[in-house]
């Protein structure tokens, strides 16, 4: 199968679809793989990093989804690349499809097998392409509330962690899924005193045992 991998055109997405060392797990299962010039530099892969595990490099998006019986992208396509998609083209992506209508409409009239990252789910229920975004998002939004906990960005100037002679900051997190376990982790790192609310008393067992 010849497996394409364009760059990303979405706004202030950096990531790509495939490392390279996913190209020479694919290439030894016997497919192809051809990525788009410049596709990997937001993640800090040069084209060189990609050639040498054996992908061939495409001079233009165009050119990825030409020749391509698979597409591999981080997000959904955009409307300029619509008009790419091919009938009978398989599509990997995060497509959020509920909220996309007119590119579920697309994806149909063209008759793409889609495949979306975020639906992917084990028989135990978790969702291993969605949660090392989850993780990420948890672990950030504290990293963000700490800075705008900051005098100079508007805050009331709290530190956290605080200082002897001083309180520690108080965070409540809503909800003991990955994202609410990796914001705790990272404020109870910071010396914060954490509180989490969820209604899965399962989960909070769970949590409790994390951080006795």
């Amino acid at each position: 199968m010849k497996i394409g991998i364009p760059r990303e055109i979405k706004r202030l997405e950096n990531r790509v679809a495939l490392i390279p060392d996913g190209v020479r797990l694919l290439r030894d299962a016997g497919h192809e793989i051809y990525i788009e010039k410049g596709a990997g530099l937001g993640a800090g892969f040069k084209d060189e990093d990609y050639t040498k595990e054996g992908a061939i490099i495409a001079g233009s998006h165009k050119e990825v989804f030409e020749v391509s019986d698979m597409v591999y992208k981080v997000k959904e396509p955009l409307p300029e690349e619509y008009g790419l998609l091919k009938e009978g083209q398989i599509l990997y992506a995060f497509l959020h499809l509920a909220a996309a209508g007119e590119l579920t409409r697309v994806l149909l009239e063209k008759k793409v097998t889609s495949v979306a990252f975020e639906t992917v789910q084990f028989d135990n229920g978790h969702l291993p392409l969605l949660e090392p975004m989850s993780e990420v998002a948890g672990r950030l939004s504290v990293q963000e509330g700490a800075k705008y906990l900051e005098s100079t960005y508007g805050g009331r100037g709290l530190l956290l962690g605080g200082v002897p002679g001083v309180s520690r900051a108080e965070v409540m997190i809503l909800g003991a899924g990955t994202v609410g376990y990796n914001a705790a982790k990272i404020a109870y790192g910071m010396g914060a005193r954490v509180c989490i609310l969820d209604i899965d008393k399962e989960r909070l067992k769970f949590i409790d045992d994390k951080f006795e």
